[in-house]
């Protein structure tokens, strides 16, 4: 499936689920005596959404690659923070809720990987390098293989 906005893209609603989540959970009054900590925080959770925005924006599978690998970092960075609260003894009443946003947060950094890993295995350029010509040759052999796939629903139908 080809997506057209990054809004669209699993991973970037995952990331800002995650950032909402976050931004309920750091303004609990806990908080109140870690602004730093809470601030690093929301700034890396915020980070990962923002990354993959901006690198799916650009138009280019290299630019892309790299911003995917910051958001990856910035999912990292925000598993770190959870790490870090978590074992706080003012946080002990959410360990539990922090060790679900946390999983969240390995979950968005395993689909960025497997992003990363296809899209260094393709022969895709990206947008930026589109031209009528490849649009056209890319239409033509998607409207192939949607006909090879009626084709073969057709065959099976008939067995």
């Amino acid at each position: 499936m080809k997506y057209r906005r990054f809004e669209d893209l699993p991973v970037w609603k995952d990331a800002i689920e995650l950032a909402v989540r976050t931004f309920a959970l750091t303004a609990n009054p806990c908080f109140r005596g870690h602004a730093g900590t809470r601030n690093q925080l929301e700034n890396a959770v915020v980070s990962i959404s923002n990354n993959i925005a901006e690198g799916f924006e650009r138009g280019t599978t290299n630019e892309l690659l790299n911003f995917l690998y910051i958001s990856r970092g910035s999912a990292g960075e925000t598993r770190s923070m959870y790490c870090l609260i978590e074992r706080l003894p003012e946080f002990h009443d959410l360990r539990s809720e922090i060790s679900d946003l946390k999983s969240k947060a390995e979950s968005i950094s395993r689909q960025l990987r497997a992003w990363a890993d296809s899209l260094q295995n393709t022969d895709i350029r990206g947008t930026r390098y589109l031209t009528d010509q490849s649009r056209r040759i890319d239409k033509q052999r998607q409207e192939r293989e949607e006909f090879l796939a009626e084709l073969e629903q057709i065959r099976n139908r008939k067995k």
